[in-house]
């Protein structure tokens, strides 16, 4: 697994549509096969702030998901919504285990 946790920060005007557009992105890439997590979260003490916790089952997923049409709406769709250059870190899994990271998959198709 590769997890990577994406830092995000929104204008403050523009924090619905960013929703809107993460969302409908998010929805279609947990049906990816190299995703096995997909998870937005918004920053309770300053919501223009999100992180993105991205689980890949493998090192090629994340270059695979940013040929997928759907990410390449999102990131031309949220491009001037972005108050700051969006940064990322990449982790190893420790506990839970691979598997475990696992979800249901939403209906997909």
């Amino acid at each position: 697994m590769l997890i990577v946790h994406v830092f995000v920060q929104v204008k403050s005007d523009k924090v619905n549509d960013f929703i809107v557009a993460t969302a409908e992105n998010a929805r279609n890439s947990v049906c990816e096969p190299g995703i096995a997590r997909f998870d937005v979260v918004q920053q309770k003490d300053d919501p223009t702030r999100f992180v993105f916790v991205e689980v890949y089952r493998d090192a090629q997923a994340p270059a695979r998901h940013k040929e997928t049409p759907h990410y390449q709406r999102w990131r031309d769709t949220v491009a001037d919504m972005m108050a700051a250059p969006r940064t990322s870190v990449k982790y190893e899994n420790v506990f839970p285990g691979d598997p475990l990271w696992d979800m249901p998959k939403p209906s997909c198709g």
